[in-house]
């Protein structure tokens, strides 16, 4: 359980991948639809969609030449109830949690390599 949290928490550490999958709730997109919105290349938009992939969040179907992206309305699911156990988390804030990793990695001293 804790390897498949730690790929949605990884993905959804991005606002371009939140922002994609809140395109996606509204319906299955091409991945040139996903990419429109966005200043950046096709190719980086298929490296958001392979982590959120890869995070099970959604899945991609390739239909004729096309390829579709579609949210896996389940996926939030494992973290929402993960989240849900410290109570503090109802309703989630994906941004003020965001913040508060990136404080958290900022206060820890760096241990170089080595660990």
């Amino acid at each position: 359980m804790s390897r498949r949290l730690d790929h949605v928490f990884a993905a959804l550490a991005d606002p371009t991948r939140r922002a994609i999958l809140s395109m996606l709730l509204e319906d299955d997109m091409a991945v040139t639809d996903v990419a429109e919105p966005f200043e950046m290349s096709l190719a980086a938009i298929s490296k958001h969609l392979t982590i959120l992939a890869g995070a099970g969040l959604i899945t991609q179907e390739k239909r004729g030449r096309v390829k579709w992206c579609k949210l896996d309305p389940d996926a939030l699911k494992e973290a929402s109830v993960w989240m849900q156990g410290f109570g503090q988390f109802e309703p989630v804030n994906l941004d003020a949690f965001e913040a508060f990793l990136a404080q958290q990695l900022r206060d820890t001293p760096d241990e170089g390599p080595e660990g």
